[in-house]
């Protein structure tokens, strides 16, 4: 079969990840294809949190983590603006709980905060959100897609030959933004070994389409926050899991912590409980950068994908241009050398 198109970039993958490598490659006169099979990915089951500061503090991230985080949200301004992402800058509260903890830990970390001991609540300017949706959408303007299952990638003497479920295509450049996907056939063993390292992790979410509230309210097992016209209601954490069927019991008990942290009395929602599977490296950050010949990762964020996706996807396009790259912590061959 011949080739039926040829582009300067390939970026597998339509998650934030991918999308956001591709508008950033897009915007500096790339020529870009994002290959992907469609559906609903785990980008699209999540909140859109771009939270470093209660992100930070929840998993007990170390200083130089919490700046990391805190730099990918610092791109996000001038990010969205350029991608047409709708960005939200209200402030994000924490319910409940040792709110006083919360408030030293983001203390610890630089980030700014306000604890009300009264109220027993935490109060940060520090995290912002998108709405997935709108954002899939808007990183999806102006850039080609193929609607296909990546299934296998050659090297060749003048390029990458991507094999799909549309037939082969063939790039200069391509970006594997995989998620937690099993590695292309073809790849290099050392590549190959260093996706493996990506592991999944399930979230469930619960979208709800009466609005709870006007800004992100976190508490201890749930977080609030406005969705479109309506609300959603998150997430677990599941390592290990990929099965996309949400779990009533989970479910359950998630929407009785949402309850808490309203500081409502239960009563009846029409819930939308869903399922997504993300990935993680060994340190939660995710790789991002060249592994090769005209080969690069865009992986693992963990939970912080929308956060970091900027960041990634500056770190991505320098090193296609042949910039160095000034994210090192991200680096693959942090793991393992790749030649």
């Amino acid at each position: 079969m011949s080739l039926f198109n040829s582009q300067d970039i390939l970026v597998v993958g339509a998650g934030a990840l991918g999308l956001c490598t591709a508008a950033e490659l897009a915007r500096r006169g790339h020529g870009v294809t994002v290959v992907d099979p469609g559906g609903t990915n785990a980008s699209a089951v999540a909140a859109g949190m771009i939270a470093p500061a209660m992100e930070s503090a929840v998993d007990a991230l170390s200083p130089d983590q919490a700046e990391l985080l805190r730099r990918g949200r610092d791109l996000w301004p001038a990010f969205a603006q350029a991608a047409g992402v709708a960005l939200d800058r209200d402030p994000a509260e924490w319910r409940g709980g040792d709110a006083a903890g919360m408030a030293a830990r983001l203390a610890a970390l630089g980030f700014r905060r306000d604890f009300d001991p009264v109220r027993n609540r935490v109060t940060t300017d520090e995290d912002w959100k998108v709405d997935p949706t709108q954002a899939l959408a808007a990183l999806s303007r102006g850039v080609r897609r193929i609607e296909a299952r990546a299934e296998a990638l050659w090297f060749e003497e003048d390029g990458l030959r991507l094999e799909t479920t549309a037939g082969p295509v063939r790039g200069d450049q391509v970006v594997l933004a995989t998620g937690a996907a099993a590695p292309l056939a073809g790849l290099p063993e050392e590549v190959g070994r260093l996706l493996d390292l990506v592991t999944p992790i399930r979230g469930q979410i619960g979208l709800v389409q009466e609005r709870l509230t006007d800004r992100v309210l976190r508490g201890p097992g749930a977080y609030v926050a406005p969705m479109g016209a309506g609300s959603v209601i998150g997430a677990t954490m599941e390592p290990g899991e990929r099965s996309l069927v949400p779990d009533p019991e989970r479910c359950a008990r998630m929407l009785e912590a949402a309850w808490a942290v309203l500081g409502e009395t239960p009563r009846p929602l029409r819930i939308d409980w869903r399922a997504g599977v993300r990935g993680t490296t060994p340190d939660g950050l995710p790789m991002a950068g060249s592994v090769g010949r005209g080969l690069h990762l865009a992986v693992g964020p963990r939970r912080n994908g929308w956060l970091l996706g900027p960041l990634v996807a500056a770190t991505v396009a320098d090193e296609i241009e042949g910039r160095p790259s000034k994210e090192p912590a991200l680096a693959p061959r942090r793991f393992a050398r790749v030649s």
